[in-house]
């Protein structure tokens, strides 16, 4: 049976790190399906060798509502059978937050999940709503596609679900990214049969994250959050093979996670 393996990265602006050394990460990457995200670039933006790669598919998928914002990319060294731009919910369109493949045996998704913002409207922060109903949209679309075929879904999820998900728990339970609304959620999708893939392999390993703030070296201390995963649908949980986060690559305020599924 084959294996396939996936990395996904949230790159905080292609275009920087492809001017940098680290993104020589993806010469060398044996993933077969790689997902980006956060590009902050438009296609015509970036040169055509890092646009459509050789040897690869290419899709790009950026905000159309504000340049230099958001943005999402997937290479596929396998063709997939179709290929999607946003949710099919307009209310949720134009962020460029998420390209959907459809392949032989499954569907994937690769998404920029949106964050709550900074921003506080009567004690909430602005986005939290917005945040919400993008996650909502994005199961409901995921368990109508899965009636066909498993789903695997990668990206940043802007959540960090439990507390040995976030090196300070306790301070952050007021901070979007980690508030109760937004774990709630993430209790709801797990639930309703999507399996963490990194827990899944890993159990309750502690000090794994996948983001660092920029501020008091807080990826020299590992003061840090898993918010990037791989879920999986329960139909694929027997053929999980492995999955890690790449916490020794630089180049962003995140590192890559992977996933390795035998089919």
């Amino acid at each position: 049976m084959p294996l396939l393996r996936f990395a996904s990265w949230n790159v905080n602006g292609f275009r920087a790190l492809s001017r940098k050394p680290e993104w020589a990460w993806f010469s060398t990457t044996n993933a077969d399906i790689v997902g980006l995200q956060e590009t902050k670039a438009a296609p015509e933006q970036i040169s055509e060798a890092n646009r459509a790669p050789e040897g690869w598919h290419a899709w790009w998928c950026p905000s159309t509502v504000k340049k230099g914002y958001s943005g999402v990319a997937v290479f596929s060294r396998i063709e997939p059978q179709y290929a999607e731009h946003e949710l099919p919910d307009p209310d949720y369109q134009g962020e460029g937050r998420i390209l959907h493949l459809e392949f032989e045996q499954f569907h994937y998704f690769n998404g920029y999940f949106p964050n709550g913002g900074e921003e506080l409207e009567k004690g909430v922060f602005k986005r939290v709503p917005y945040k919400m109903g993008f996650f909502r949209a994005f199961l409901d679309y995921a368990e109508e596609l899965r009636r066909d075929k498993p789903i695997v879904v990668c990206g940043d999820f802007n959540i960090a679900h439990k507390p040995v998900d976030l090196a300070r728990p306790k301070e952050n339970e007021s901070n979007t990214g980690f508030l109760p609304v937004e774990r709630d959620w993430m209790d709801a999708f797990t639930a309703a049969g999507y399996v963490d893939t990194f827990r899944h392999v890993h159990g309750g390993e502690a000090a794994a994250y996948s983001w660092w703030s920029y501020r008091m070296r807080a990826r020299e201390k590992n003061i840090g959050w898993r918010i990037d995963y791989f879920f999986v649908s329960e139909e694929l949980k027997y053929n999980i093979r492995d999955a890690w986060i790449e916490n020794d690559v630089y180049g962003s305020d995140h590192c890559p996670v992977g996933l390795a599924l035998e089919f």
